[in-house]
């Protein structure tokens, strides 16, 4: 029950509406419950005329037509309450999708780095489908269900104890088995849980990387792989449905046992005259009627399981420590000649060895500085403490001197800007992608950003302009165009600090000819951090950082380290040497 406390404590700014409903829901549920012993009363009437004249035309009218009053009064108010709930329903999605996605953009990147984000999304779906339904559940069945048993048992009792007593313990018996039900239930619904997640999320990658699949013809083996666990899945069905449909037969076998003798007493007592027809008409409906509280309590049952399990993840999310806080302020101003110093800094990822160790070096105001090193020897996690998505094991990192633990998270980014090796583009128009990070420039800048990445012609030829759609991960364009695109981004954003991540190493020579033209624009006068293997694109910059096995080897100019013995010289030869034998090849000298 420990998730059903938690949905009632984080929907308590809706509480106030939660009692709205209840309140009108009881109102409903008394006035429908008038009926029957309205029609008592009507019935009594009616057999008085019959047997001896005895009826009263006014009372039996005042009674139809009070009948009906209170037909119309519940039939308003359950249109208010439907009103209301539908109204709640969306402040509760609203709420309930607001605080998680809260919590998403909160967390830090090391939780992203093991997660699959179509299972997030997924988690997300069910969390809020199964709390906003349990909350539905309460307002609407909880509170009538107990009033309309008590009334029930109550207006039985007044007329006659044995069938009082008859109802009665079908509620403990019905709740029992309803209880052992939806345990067994939920014990299975986890795994069936578990089984979506892993399925949802394998269907968004696979979109994602739809051209891997078809290039490496694994259609069949990506359907197959979903179909075995559709065929998990439904096994775990078929287990919660064989032991739902046994328990439901017996409680409809003890429904049935009970108002069997239920029956039997009515008729016999009717028919001996200690009960009249309308006292008969009226049990019989008021029996009939406690089987919606029944069948309330096992739905509320099954219910309350559903949000046990199915909020389960939703709310281990947002039991995880926030990490960054967007909403703190931050002075939006640009620092001025900024600097980045590392010292001894020491970093692991979770569950890992140590990916650097004692990284020491300094990055002076408009420097110009690449990080070169094998694959794998933390250049992009030097990166990544830079922009603050991970924090060092120990050491500092100091931005001008102050040091980042002192720093917010906002206030460090909002001085870089990046441009990444892979398109990091969204599905939606030029203008929108451009304007990521910088929502307030004019169509004037737009256009100035755009011609200094080299980008305003091709965009100037698109069906729609800056308004054309991109596509996701922007597949309508080129390589050299999303770069472009970055690039123009980037150039808004204006920042003192530049990260350029392998930003030509997958273009073609004249892609990379037109990005490295737009990206001269966009280093001038800022500091700029570089990762390339492509050392033709980095013979230009004040420094190089070698980095080997998580640490920093050498460091000096391009012609230094290439004259002198070194890792750098090694990666350098092996890249001449490898133009060297293509020129060759085609007897080009």
């Amino acid at each position: 029950m420990r998730n059903i406390l938690n949905i009632i404590k984080i929907s308590k700014p809706l509480h106030h509406l939660v009692w709205i409903l209840a309140i009108l829901i009881l109102l409903s549920s008394t006035l429908a419950l008038v009926a029957p012993v309205l029609s008592k009363f009507i019935v009594d009437e009616i057999v008085a005329q019959i047997q001896s004249e005895g009826g009263d035309i006014e009372r039996l009218i005042f009674l139809i037509i009070l009948a009906f009053v209170m037909n119309f009064l519940s039939l308003a108010i359950t249109t208010v309450s439907d009103r209301v709930g539908d109204h709640f329903g969306g402040r509760i999605r609203k709420f309930l999708t607001e605080r998680f996605y809260d919590k998403v953009l909160k967390l830090p990147q090391s939780y992203f780095d093991s997660e699959v984000s179509g299972k997030i999304v997924n988690q997300l779906s069910r969390g809020i489908s199964s709390t906003q339904q349990f909350l539905n559940t309460a307002t609407n069945f909880i509170l009538p269900t107990f009033l309309q048993s008590a009334f029930t048992i109550a207006v039985l009792a007044y007329y006659n104890l044995p069938i009082a007593f008859f109802t009665f313990i079908l509620f403990p018996i019905y709740l029992l088995l309803s209880y052992y039900s939806t345990v067994k239930w939920g014990k299975e619904e986890v795994k069936k849980n578990q089984i979506e997640d892993s399925t949802r999320g394998r269907i968004q990658e696979v979109i994602s990387n739809i051209k891997l699949v078809k290039g490496f013809i694994m259609e069949k083996v990506e359907f197959g792989t979903l179909s075995k666990n559709l065929d998990k899945s439904n096994k775990i069905y078929a287990v919660q449905s064989r032991t739902f449909h046994i328990f439901n037969f017996f409680r409809g076998l003890s429904l049935n046992i009970i108002l069997f003798a239920i029956n039997i007493i009515v008729f016999y007592n009717t028919f001996n005259g200690s009960l009249s027809i309308g006292e008969m008409v009226l049990i019989l409906q008021l029996v009939n009627q406690a089987r919606l509280p029944l069948f309330a309590m096992s739905f509320i049952l099954t219910e309350l399981q559903m949000a046990e399990t199915g909020s389960k993840e939703y709310f281990e999310i947002l039991g995880l420590p926030s990490k960054e806080n967007y909403t703190t302020n931050f002075i939006a101003a640009k620092i001025k000649n900024p600097t980045i110093s590392f010292r001894k800094i020491s970093f692991s990822y979770e569950k890992s060895n140590s990916v650097l160790n004692d990284v020491t070096f300094r990055i002076n105001t408009n420097e110009k500085v690449a990080l070169v090193g094998h694959s794998g020897a933390g250049k992009t996690t030097i990166v990544n403490l830079i922009l603050k998505f991970y924090e060092p094991s120990s050491g500092d990192i100091l931005l001008k001197d102050k040091k980042y633990k002192e720093l917010s998270h906002s206030f460090i980014r909002n001085n870089i800007a990046l441009v990444f090796q892979e398109n990091e583009l969204f599905s939606s128009t030029v203008r929108e992608n451009i304007t990521y990070g910088s929502i307030s420039a004019t169509e004037k800048d737009i256009i100035k950003a755009l011609k200094l990445a080299n980008a305003y012609e091709f965009v100037k030829k698109l069906p729609n302009g800056i308004e054309s759609q991109v596509g996701e991960r922007g597949v309508k364009l080129s390589g050299g165009q999303k770069q472009r695109i970055q690039i123009s981004r980037a150039i808004l954003k204006n920042s003192p600090i530049l990260i350029l991540d392998e930003a030509t190493s997958s273009l073609d020579a004249k892609s990379e000819k037109e990005v490295q033209d737009a990206l001269a624009n966009l280093m001038k006068d800022k500091l700029v951090i570089i990762i390339a293997h492509r050392f033709s694109t980095i013979q230009n910059v004040d420094k190089i950082i070698v980095i080997d096995n998580g640490t920093v080897v050498d460091s000096g100019t391009p012609y230094d380290l290439a004259k002198n013995p070194g890792l750098y010289q090694d990666l350098l030869q092996y890249q001449i040497a490898g133009n060297k034998k293509l020129l060759e090849k085609f007897e080009i000298y």
